[in-house]
């Protein structure tokens, strides 16, 4: 069985790699990447192994965000330091979720378990998948806590996310901020993404707030919304043009 690793931490890789080899010698690990673009590069040019193990936060982002450059059928075990991202991962062709530092035994369960499923059964386990997500499955509303209260929050109202020395904010168009507590690495995967953008690792936008576009002399972007915002937004040259065309993009 040729296997992939996905993981940025030089450790974590290598710890990784001996407990799979301890367990099973008939498993050979083909190459670990350590980045969303090294690893759509890498699945882009070589033959699709059987199994991947991928870190969910890589050196460049997201690791959700690989799903959005390629088509993946190879069922996926997540590893991750973090559980608030099961959700997500169950989204995109996640057989299991393992937790850091990764347990002989629940290595053994996943593997186990990848290993029961016939090659009729993952096709239709990623099938299932793939159409859960197309389906649109976002956010309506969110709940925020405030004092002893959770308040309900339609995505409507929402103008940004805002994120902070660790904290997440939401803004909303009457002027008022909630803390949440998701990171905005989370929020956006469960975001439309015809209405939301992820602008930089400050900012999500909505579309229908953005008021006005500077092109910068470096080829940034700077964009002001119809609400004040706590610093300037700066959508970088490399993301310019993908954000140009989400602001044109979507239904009229």
């Amino acid at each position: 069985m040729k296997v992939l690793i996905v993981e940025d931490e030089t450790i974590a890789y290598e710890y990784l790699s001996k407990l799979i080899n301890k367990i099973y010698a008939d498993i050979e690990i083909v190459a670990v990447t350590e980045s969303i673009s090294q690893t759509v590069k890498w699945l882009k040019s070589n033959q699709v192994p059987d199994l991947i193990f991928m870190d969910i936060h890589l050196s460049d982002g997201s690791a959700f965000s690989i799903f959005d450059d390629i088509t993946i059928e190879t069922p996926i075990i997540f590893t991750t330091a973090y559980d608030e991202y099961a959700i997500n991962a169950f989204k995109v062709n996640s057989i299991d979720y393992l937790l850091k530092p990764v347990q002989e035994s629940d290595l053994r369960k996943a593997i186990e378990k990848f290993r029961k499923l016939t090659s009729s059964e993952i096709r239709q386990y990623i099938l299932h998948q793939t159409e859960s997500n197309l389906n649109g499955n976002y956010y309506r509303k969110l709940l925020v806590s405030y004092r002893d209260n959770l308040i309900p929050i339609s995505i409507n109202d929402i103008v940004y996310f805002y994120t902070s020395e660790h904290q997440t904010s939401i803004c909303l168009g009457n002027g008022k901020k909630y803390l949440y507590n998701k990171t905005l690495d989370s929020i956006i995967q469960n975001l439309d993404p015809e209405i939301f953008f992820r602008a930089n690792k400050q900012f999500i936008v909505s579309k229908d707030h953005v008021k006005n576009i500077t092109i910068w002399f470096d080829r940034r972007l700077l964009i002001s919304l119809d609400l004040e915002t706590p610093e300037r937004i700066y959508i970088s040259k490399n993301k310019a043009a993908e954000f140009k065309e989400w602001m044109v993009s979507g239904n009229i």
